[in-house]
């Protein structure tokens, strides 16, 4: 009864959950590489541009808005800062980029790629529901995980025979990437 239980339970979450484990492998594959590429968005134009700007103490947020329209975009503002001399403002359909010093920079126009851009998302949002269903998710991939090693009744390829091994295999790799890679 308990191995019947266990599969019902396995089955039942993998399907409620097959949806959310694709888009979320789809969209972790996608973000591992987002330094190389950005799949988030594609790029429709790339402006140069030359600017003269004020000290950096003197950047703030309405300096940043004034100087997105001053530059023709119209669209709403994002977040701003410098950082290792660059200025940057990140709009929502573009960013800038300036040089600190020499206040040369460009305009990077760009769209937001359909469904990659939204799958990424679930990464990214920090929304209390969506926290609380991806505890939720996390805790169903663990009973997934156990109930799919119990459910092998006899054999050679039982989690006590063999599973065991795999599974062990499986925690010590993530681990020793963590120690050389910290």
């Amino acid at each position: 009864m308990k191995l019947i239980k266990a599969r019902n339970l396995h089955r039942d979450l993998g399907y409620f959950y097959i949806g959310l484990i694709i888009s979320f492998a789809f969209s972790g594959v996608l973000m591992n590489h987002r330094e190389h590429w950005h799949p988030e968005k594609y790029t429709t134009e790339t402006k140069a541009i030359e600017v003269k700007l004020p000290l950096e103490s003197e950047i703030n947020e309405k300096y940043a808005e004034n100087l997105g329209k001053t530059l023709g975009i119209d669209d709403k503002m994002r977040r701003h800062n410098v950082k290792k001399g660059t200025f940057k403002i990140s709009f929502e359909k573009h960013d800038v980029e300036i040089d600190m010093k020499t206040g040369k920079g460009e305009i990077v126009s760009f769209f937001k790629t359909p469904f990659i851009s939204q799958t990424m998302k679930l990464h990214k949002t920090d929304s209390n529901w969506w926290i609380y269903y991806s505890d939720i998710f996390g805790i169903s991939l663990i009973i997934i995980a156990i109930t799919g090693a119990i459910m092998i009744p006899a054999g050679k390829f039982t989690f006590k025979r063999r599973g065991w091994k795999l599974a062990l295999a499986g925690l010590i790799f993530p681990i020793l990437i963590l120690i050389f890679l910290s």
